[in-house]
Parts: structure tokens; C-alpha cells; sequence
């Protein structure tokens, strides 16, 4: 398979736009992943990002606001040998979408589920998100929120959320990467895509939104690994009481990025990490638990087992029958 044969129509999303970004670098982890276009199904809400199942030569269903998780969770259950791929920005998928967003996670149910965050209501021209910083000023806050935003990561795993990945919409490599351990995951899994929406927030996550910001700004965790980061490799990251500290990389101390630790304590502390410590990609938590769709099949397949029945004709015969003339 190729990039190309997932590609489908114009996209229409402004110049510039972190979606375009993204669809990129989905076309081409699906690709790698050689899963055909006929085995995948692309769910997506209301937004921006929401039109993006309208760019896949795949099957696909642009829904209604903040229910894409509900839509994909009933199409895993009824199609379990589709792929199948959540879209959602963050309003549609924290705000309106917020409870089936934690219900998904909780339930475990193997789909993948990409939250496209730049901070911001963009379709609806500018009004401030769940993610928003306390203090933004936008269409909808004019003298400046008064709400603390929601930390994704934070809600994935307070909903005992398996798998939580992070990568920056300009970088492809990584989303790629992140893309292809979700859809290896099985059960739900979460990739926060870091954005910028060039009309109504840009700059929001400008820190890390370079090749050479992400050097001085990010650290890359991959299971198995020392966390080190900076522009030539010069930090880590160690251990501090119940915290964390940034300590020189060659620091006895610095700690080997476990992603499989059933206990997510640290893995919670480190996608939550902001200035001075770097930002988090990479796949931070995948830890292997009963998927719902499995669970739920097997059930009813074992129920099937203890009845006198397994179709309407033979539930009709299993009482007593008789003829009116």
C-alpha cells in the first residue's frame, strides 16, 4: 500500500492548518501499517478536524458534535475486524463529547481515538475550548477565561485509560510513529496531536512547533529508554521524592521510560510536564488490559451456548405452539 491510496478529494482547511499536517502523516502511517482501505473506518464529530473522513479513501462518517466516540464504539461492536479511527478536535471531543470521551476509555474499547488539540473552537470562529489556558481572551472571553482547561492526558488516565500518546502535528515522524503503536494497541487508544489553528490561535504551541524548538522543548519518550533531551542530549530526567527533576544525562539517576507499568503514576507526572521541564511525545503509557468489544462478544457467543434458542424462528418454538383456524 501507498500514501496515495488512502487519499481522497481536496481538502478545504485554511493554509497553514495543523490538519493538513496530520492528514499527511495518517495517509502514510496507514500505508506503512498495510491495512486496506476496505478494512478501515474513519468516525469523526463536528469541526474543523471533523471533516477529515471526507480526505480518506475509506469508509467513513462525519457525525454529529461530540458523539464520534458513541458512533465508533457501535461500529467496532457491529464490524470488530474494522479498523477503526475516532477523529475528534478538542471542543468536539472534551466539551459536548467530554463524557463519551472518559466512557470510551473506561470501557477500554479497541479503537483508536486522535484528539487534534490547538486550544481553540475554530469552525465556529474562535470561541475559547476545554483546553484553553486560564486568563485566554477570544471571541467568547473578552476580558479572559476564568476556567482552569482540562489536561487530556490527565482525564485518558483518570478514566484508567490504557494508552495515551502525544506528537506535534509538524512532525511527521513522530505522529507517525504514535499512529502506527496505536492501531498496534489493542483497546482504546489516545493520541493527543499538539496544533496550531493559523486564524484564530496561532502560535499556541509554537515552543514545540519547529524541528528546533522541539530540541530545546521536548523530550521524545520511547519505552526502554533513558529520558534524556535537549539540543545535543545534555538533560535528563530523574526522579525527585514524588516528583520530578532535571538532572545533567549522564546522572546515574535518570530514569528508563517504562510505557508497559500497569501503576501510571509516573507515566501521569511526565505527560503533564510543562516549563522548565520539556513537553512529552512520544507513546507515554500502552499497557494491555480486556478490550469491551472482545469481552462483549465473547459473552453473547457464551450465552448463545446455555439457550434452547440461537434465532427468532426457534425463540417462537420454545414454548408452547399451536394453530388459530
Amino acid at each position: 500500500m501507498e500514501a496515495k491510496d488512502y487519499k481522497k478529494g481536496q481538502p478545504r482547511w485554511c493554509p497553514g492548518c495543523g490538519d493538513h499536517f496530520f492528514l499527511a502523516s495518517l495517509h502514510k502511517a496507514m500505508a506503512e501499517l498495510g491495512i486496506a482501505p476496505k478494512d478501515i473506518a474513519v468516525i469523526s464529530g463536528i469541526g474543523c478536524s471533523s471533516r477529515l473522513p471526507h480526505y480518506m479513501a475509506t469508509y467513513g462518517m462525519n457525525t454529529i458534535h461530540g458523539r464520534a466516540a458513541a458512533i465508533a464504539t457501535g461500529c467496532k461492536i457491529a464490524n470488530p475486524n474494522l479498523a477503526v479511527w475516532q477523529i475528534s478536535g478538542d471542543g468536539d471531543g472534551l466539551a459536548i463529547g467530554g463524557n463519551h470521551f472518559i466512557h470510551a476509555n473506561r470501557r477500554n474499547i479497541n479503537i483508536n481515538m486522535i484528539l487534534l488539540n490547538n486550544r481553540i473552537y475554530g469552525l465556529t470562529k474562535g470561541q475559547y475550548s476545554p483546553t484553553s489556558p486560564r486568563g485566554f481572551v477570544s471571541k467568547s472571553s473578552p476580558y479572559g477565561t476564568v476556567e482552569d482547561p482540562f489536561r487530556p492526558a490527565e482525564l485518558c488516565f483518570g478514566a484508567r485509560g490504557h494508552f495515551f500518546a502525544r506528537a506535534v502535528a509538524t512532525d511527521a515522524p513522530g505522529t507517525v510513529e504514535i499512529l502506527k503503536a496505536a492501531y498496534n494497541h489493542k483497546g482504546s487508544a489516545v493520541c493527543e496531536i499538539l496544533q496550531n489553528c493559523v486564524i484564530f490561535n496561532n502560535g499556541t504551541h509554537d515552543s514545540v512547533y519547529s524541528k528546533e524548538g522541539r530540541a530545546k522543548n521536548a523530550i521524545y519518550l520511547r519505552h526502554g529508554e533513558k529520558m534524556i533531551f535537549g539540543e545535543n542530549n545534555e538533560f535528563g530526567i530523574a526522579q525527585d521524592g514524588f516528583g520530578l527533576k532535571i538532572v545533567s544525562s549522564d546522572d546515574p539517576s535518570v530514569l528508563v521510560h517504562d510505557a508497559h507499568c500497569a501503576d501510571n503514576t509516573l507515566q501521569l507526572k511526565l505527560a503533564e510536564m510543562e516549563a522548565p521541564f520539556p513537553i512529552a511525545l512520544g507513546v507515554i503509557r500502552d499497557v494491555e488490559a480486556p478490550t469491551y468489544d472482545d469481552c462483549i462478544i465473547s459473552q453473547i457467543e457464551e450465552v448463545k451456548e446455555q439457550k434452547k434458542y440461537h434465532n427468532f424462528a426457534e425463540l417462537l418454538e420454545t414454548n408452547d405452539i399451536w394453530t388459530v383456524e
